[in-house]
């Protein structure tokens, strides 16, 4: 920023103060109407990414066999057989309730199933339940043969046979959010009477985003009351913080309206307001809040000094500009590394969150000193005539530092080193049921159908070959087999399955005869005689229309992140060992998808913080022109990402999409503190000799501001207290950053100035 343009500023807001408080807020309204154009997409699998080989089988999946993304409904009553009448009966209207939603491909139950019956030497193929009301004899029908197919029986009546599954398939492309609104509308309805739970991803990626959004929203407002009790007590002025919120909402308003008017004008997809979008009113809020504080802290001390606003206004914003305007470009350009995540919404949120720091930005440099002018203060106020409680702290600090400079910076890497030591604990988990506190309604109803029923997790095998081949089903059915040693696998299903079940059938139901036939042409047969009485289309979810291509399913209990990632490529290792070139085996399911993206997330954000840290280095050093400033202005952040991954690693917190995502934070906050150190330090070291206590005067001009900062963004702690565990993840880390960035500057940082004052006065 040259020195024409900050006298423009300065000048339009001391000479024109109600004109540029009236542009500010009529520009930023004219932004903000754009609100209404802002859409919410609540389907977390349209987020997606679609060139990365997981997500490929999957789609291929999805096209050849419908929609594997399954939904449960389990109920019942404790203690009580399935198998009577009101339950069967409830379940006949319930199934067909579901049948008759546009958003379902498919219901599978005992009220939809179909049985095989032998009838002399030939399959009859009927409904397992023909209709509403049964007698005593026809339910018991039912039971006996569920019973002589177990695996059947396995996937539709829960482990002690008191509770029934529902398994819903949603059609192609469905909206989760919709879909899953719509079941859980229909359970209310027909299963009033019973305890009923729900599982499976769609219902899960339709009851997350709206969960956390209503989470986040409730626990932002209390944190936002924290952060005006805390700005309140500190600066001892309603109007000061009156400001300071009045930036802070326009700034939010701007950007939301901006993310508006982007989707409007466009039409990108990038730009929906989704579940990774949540933490962005968050971090502008502390970025927000730290140009405000530090203009404001600023203002007060100058008044305190001279008595005169204008002088004061004029000071602040002359001092404060240069810093503010190289803290927000940083942090832009920081968000902007988000265009590296596999995700093309990141690209978006980067975008997004960018305009709104560089709108923040300018109502700090226009709007509020104009506001800081236009007010008539009173100087005998506590708030300006006295320092307060924290500020007095903040100044003895700075004489240790000045007095112990290397006991200091020896404590600060101290910290650090344990940091280090941390991130070898660190470890990745996304397994769902984690995301949630244990008492919790949706972990309960998970744990249900973990511990009662066949689990609500699953994989996908597709394999491609000949399907009506013995040697192929013998195959699968060895695959399934070797999978279902994994306790966590409650069944698998494939066409194998079927064509043993139908070899026993046309065998007079002689269970020896539950096998693969021998040959080619008898596996055709069954085919043929099922098609004489039954749909082949039954057989579609199961195989393709040629013979080529089949899907197994393996429906399992959730796990943890390490043990899915183990088990899959325990499964890869035995299909390469046991099967020939002629049959090709490829694993998905959105378990694997989802497990994918989170760690080309992860590792992308590791990339972007690594970019950002080198970006902001080469900014500061050419800011300051000089590659030591560049150096020491990473120090802070460099600390508090060690610091904040470190001890989540000591602390058992596991490292997830979200929180990795959110180490934005420390980035944008980490900059922001680590340049207005450095920018007060080389304005006071060009001016006061060498051997004075520079540190303590630097310390006593931005300390006080950094820690009310930090202090004031850490109100958003109440997020803590939140019943999701990712919203926790995220209050975790606003505490972690806001503490580790501010202790890293006034540690590391000061002590390394302080030390290094003789080679930082030669060069400028």
């Amino acid at each position: 920023m040259n020195h024409k343009m900050k006298q423009w500023f300065i000048y339009q807001s001391i000479n024109h103060p109600k004109r540029t408080i009236f542009f500010s807020v009529l520009l930023t309204l004219l932004i903000a109407s754009g609100i209404r154009f802002v859409e919410m997409e609540d389907d977390m699998l349209k987020l997606l990414p679609d060139d990365i080989e997981s997500t490929i089988t999957w789609d291929a999946v999805q096209e050849e066999f419908g929609n594997t993304n399954l939904m449960f409904v389990a109920y019942g009553r404790r203690d009580q057989s399935v198998y009577n009448a009101d339950m069967l009966s409830t379940l006949f209207d319930f199934s067909h309730a579901l049948e008759d939603l546009p958003q379902v491909d498919e219901v599978i139950s005992i009220a939809t199933l179909n049985r095989m019956d032998s009838d002399d030497g030939f399959m009859e193929i009927s409904d397992l339940q023909p209709y509403r009301d049964l007698s005593p004899e026809e339910i018991n029908d039912i039971k006996l043969y569920l019973l002589k197919t177990p695996d059947m029986e396995r996937r539709i009546v829960g482990t002690q046979g008191d509770f029934l599954n529902v398994v819903i398939r949603p059609v192609v492309d469905v909206a989760t959010d919709k879909f899953r609104n719509n079941v859980v509308d229909i359970s209310q309805k027909y299963l009033s009477d019973y305890e009923f739970h729900f599982g499976g991803e769609t219902y899960l990626t339709g009851t997350i985003p709206a969960m956390m959004r209503a989470d986040v929203s409730l626990l932002m407002r209390v944190g936002l009351i924290i952060m005006v009790l805390i700005l309140l007590s500190s600066l001892r002025s309603i109007p000061a913080v009156l400001m300071v919120m009045s930036v802070i909402a326009l700034s939010l308003a701007a950007m939301m309206g901006f993310m508006g008017w982007i989707l409007h004008l466009t039409g990108s997809d990038i730009f929906y307001f989704s579940l990774l979008n949540t933490s962005m009113p968050i971090i502008l809020l502390t970025i927000a809040n730290s140009d405000s504080v530090h203009m404001i802290t600023k203002f007060f001390k100058k008044l305190r000094q001279t008595g005169n606003v204008e002088n004061s206004v004029r000071d602040t914003m002359n001092s404060l500009m240069l810093p503010i305007f190289l803290t927000s470009i940083t942090t832009i350009v920081a968000f902007l590394s988000l265009v590296l995540a596999p995700l093309s919404a990141l690209t978006g949120y980067g975008l997004t969150i960018g305009f709104g720091i560089a709108w923040a930005w300018l109502l700090s440099t226009t709007f509020l000193p104009s506001m800081m002018f236009l007010k008539k203060w009173n100087l005998n106020s506590k708030g300006i005539s006295t320092p307060n409680f924290l500020e007095n702290m903040v100044d003895y600090f700075g004489k240790l530092i000045t007095i112990h400079p290397k006991r200091v910076l020896s404590a600060g890497i101290g910290i650090v080193v344990i940091g280090i030591i941390g991130l070898f604990l660190l470890k990745i988990e996304v397994n769902v049921i984690t995301f949630f506190e244990r008492g919790t309604e949706i972990r309960e109803s998970l744990e249900f159908m973990d511990n009662e029923m066949t689990g609500t997790m699953d994989l996908q095998f597709r394999i491609k070959a000949d399907m009506k081949s013995p040697e192929n089903l013998n195959n699968i059915l060895d695959l399934q087999s070797f999978i279902e040693t994994n306790p966590a696998v409650s069944t698998t299903i494939s066409i194998a399955d079927i064509i043993k079940q139908m070899h026993r059938t046309v065998m007079d139901d002689d269970p020896v005869f539950e096998t693969i036939p021998e040959s080619r042409d008898k596996v055709n047969n069954l085919f043929t005689l099922y098609s004489m009485s039954g749909d082949p289309d039954d057989f579609s979810g199961l195989i393709d229309y040629n013979y080529e291509t089949g899907l197994t399913t393996a429906l399992m209990k959730n796990i943890s992140t390490t043990k899915i990632i183990d088990f899959v490529e325990k499964i890869r290792e035995y299909v390469n060992d046991n099967f020939g070139s002629d049959i090709t085996v490829t694993i998905t399911g959105m378990l694997v998808v989802l497990n994918d993206i989170i760690y080309l997330l992860i590792q992308s954000s590791f990339i972007s913080i690594f970019v950002s840290i080198s970006l902001i280095t080469i900014m500061a050093s050419l800011f300051f022109k000089r590659f030591l400033w560049g150096i020491l202005a990473v120090v802070p952040l460099s600390s508090a990402v060690i610091l904040t991954f470190g001890f989540m690693g000591i602390f058992g917190i596991h490292l997830s999409h979200v929180t990795a995502i959110l180490s934005s934070i420390i980035i944008g906050v980490g900059v922001d503190f680590a340049i207005h150190y450095i920018s007060q330090f080389k304005n006071i070291i060009n001016r006061q000799d060498v051997n004075t206590n520079i540190s303590q005067l630097v310390v006593n001009e931005v300390g006080y501001p950094i820690v009310l900062d930090a202090g004031s963004n850490m109100a958003f702690g109440a997020l803590l207290f939140s019943t999701f565990l990712p919203v926790t993840h995220i209050g975790g880390l606003m505490v972690f950053a806001m503490i580790s960035t501010a202790a890293g500057t006034l540690t590391l940082l000061a002590a390394s100035t302080e030390l290094l004052k003789n080679k930082l006065k030669k060069i400028g």
